[in-house]
């Protein structure tokens, strides 16, 4: 198929990284005003966010399953609907275990729209022929970038948390509709449905997947806490904490947009090495220098250093040889994305108990970690 036919399939993909990323940084950018809502410390909302992750850790390893019968299609267009729909229930909820309810729905749809996403940024990658994941994320870490400068306006005009993410939603579900219509059709050969719905992944994908852990991780730590992170200990006003987020999204975007000629220019291998080493670097400024300049600074380089490695790991996983995009795709997010969900929630518990400064800690190793399974990865 010639590339130019698939242009408004991959515009209308990279909408929805893009609406993935603003619905995200919308409503964790306002993490504190849920806290206060709710009138819950960070071991509590440790728990809301690992509802969460209990939900997504679910869905994924079977999503992969449901797109060889279904298509990546559907189950893109049916997952995005439900967790862009599922948002403002975060303030109407009439107490914590519905709380912990809408979270748990949350992650269930976020995790199957995960994995279907990347199989139809996998797909349309294919019809090019050169490597081009990476752009996928970049609209992702726009999304980040753009919802959390969009929680920090609102939060700015006083807007109450309900309105705020009901004129979000509206938005969202409007341009959903308008881009549906452009995703690639997909169903499977009647032969494919005969696969297991869940595989174990094999060795060169669980070294995929723990290195998309740890990045991953990383990522969920700044989305989940950065704000927090720059009101309590960086001491910053609350217009402006959110920027935390705003900058390591705007690193993001920017590793993200230049990712696939470095990746042409340095390889898989060498990429993830140096990428780990500017990540590290930068948490370690964040967590040495706590004023919000150079919290900001540190939360913007780690943005640059986090960039590449999860569409590296995706474009791997969804290429696999005598794998389905979607299959691949679904064994590194069940790794990686424990890392996303499950760090979150533990950065809450470790935080009541040492502080969340002294709980980055864990991020900055597993960084380290990341940067040696980097340098040790070896293909199948």
């Amino acid at each position: 198929m010639n590339p130019v036919s698939v242009f408004p399939a991959r515009v209308a993909v990279k909408t929805i990284f893009f609406l993935n990323g603003f619905a995200h940084a919308n409503y964790y950018s306002r993490l504190p005003r849920i806290q206060d809502l709710y009138n819950i410390g960070d071991a509590t909302i440790g728990i809301v966010l690992l509802s969460t992750a209990v939900g997504a850790m679910l869905a994924m390893p079977f999503s992969g399953w449901l797109i060889i019968r279904n298509g990546s299609r559907k189950i893109g267009l049916f997952s995005v609907y439900m967790y862009c729909g599922l948002v403002p229930f975060i303030a109407l909820c009439p107490g914590l275990i519905s709380l912990i309810g809408v979270f748990f729905l949350l992650g269930v749809s976020s995790g199957m729209l995960d994995v279907a996403m990347n199989a139809q940024a996998v797909m349309i990658e294919q019809k090019y022929g050169k490597p081009i994941m990476t752009s996928f994320h970049a609209f992702f870490s726009i999304g980040m970038a753009l919802g959390a400068f969009t929680a920090s306006l609102f939060s700015e005009l006083g807007t109450d948390l309900l309105t705020h993410l009901a004129i979000i939603t509206a938005l969202d579900l409007v341009v959903i509709f308008i881009a549906q219509s452009y995703f690639l059709h997909d169903k499977p050969e009647k032969k494919q449905t005969e696969e297991p719905a869940f595989r174990v992944p094999s060795g060169a994908l669980v070294g995929v997947g723990i290195i998309a852990l740890c990045s991953m991780l990383g990522e969920g730590a700044m989305a989940d806490w950065s704000t927090n992170y720059m009101e309590n200990f960086a001491k910053a006003s609350m217009s402006l904490a959110p920027v935390g987020l705003a900058a390591f999204a705007t690193a993001m975007t920017i590793g993200r947009l230049f990712g696939d000629r470095a990746r042409l220019k340095y390889g898989d291998k060498r990429l993830i090495v140096i990428c780990g080493l500017i990540a590290s670097g930068g948490l370690a400024l964040a967590i040495l220098f706590v004023n919000p300049i150079m919290v900001i600074i540190g939360f913007f380089i780690v943005g640059i250093g986090l960039a590449t490695i999860v569409p590296i790991a995706y474009s791997i996983a969804g290429n696999a040889k005598g794998l389905p995009p979607g299959v691949g795709i679904a064994m590194v997010t069940t790794v990686g994305y424990s890392g996303f969900f499950f760090g979150p929630p533990l950065m809450g518990f470790l935080s009541d108990l040492v502080t969340l400064r002294f709980a980055l800690l864990l991020v900055l190793l597993l960084f380290l970690v990341m940067t040696v399974l980097g340098a040790r990865y070896k293909s199948e």
